[in-house]
């Protein structure tokens, strides 16, 4: 009865579980695939001066400063139950409770 479970067990593993692939498991190398290269998209050269340097994620050092001492002071009123939240949220004013 045992070595029946093992060969149901084994056959159903067999139908379950995906052939292993492999080079150990090939008879022979199958030829590599060479795909051409994309021809390039741009082939003119680009004018450094043409285009700004901006970079709109820099701020000023002041006021990265500023913005700072602003949320650690309004975490530090937190702390004593004060809200000095903004005074408007997503365009609507909100008045002080």
């Amino acid at each position: 009865m045992l070595e029946l479970t093992v060969r149901f067990l084994s056959w159903m593993l067999s139908i379950c579980t995906p052939r292993p692939r492999g080079r150990h498991r090939l008879g022979a190398v199958p030829p590599l695939r060479i795909t051409p290269a994309p021809p390039p998209r741009f082939t003119e050269l680009l004018d450094g001066n043409a285009s700004r340097l901006v970079r709109p994620y820099v701020l000023d050092p002041a006021e990265h400063r500023r913005r700072q001492r602003e949320r650690r002071r309004a975490l530090y009123l937190a702390t004593l139950g004060i809200d000095v939240g903004p005074d408007h949220i997503h365009g609507v004013p909100v008045a002080a409770r």
